[in-house]
């Protein structure tokens, strides 16, 4: 039996995400909270994880495990996101509107995970 075309949906925007973080760092170093160090190291860190969830959670053996990792990253990386809400300095031209938003979307997006645990 294959997997929904939702789980691969899901696995390729996590692919390009993580992509994105090579391509664009310092849009994602903006956004790490002062109290983490080397924001660089945790964009690159952030970014391979991404790439590497992605890829798992298209093969079946592993996309349960993937999952879970899926779910931990957008754990990981919310103080990011109320950051980004809190400090108009790193909105990345986001209103404030918008960025409020994101994080109930964190919600959605760890169900969206927990689906295929």
């Amino acid at each position: 039996m294959s997997s929904p075309w939702h789980l691969y949906l899901m696995a390729a925007l996590y692919i390009f995400a993580g992509l994105n973080h090579f391509r664009v760092p310092k849009m994602y170093t903006k956004i790490i909270p002062p109290l983490f160090p080397s924001p660089k190291t945790l964009n690159a860190i952030a970014g391979v994880a991404e790439v590497v969830l992605g890829i798992l959670l298209c093969i079946p053996k592993t996309s349960g495990y993937a999952a879970l990792g899926v779910m931990a990253l957008l754990i990981a990386v919310f103080p990011a996101n109320v950051y980004m809400y809190i400090n108009d300095n790193v909105s990345l031209g986001l209103s404030k509107q918008l960025r409020l938003i994101r994080l109930p979307l964190q919600v959605v997006l760890l169900y969206w995970a927990y689906c295929y645990i």
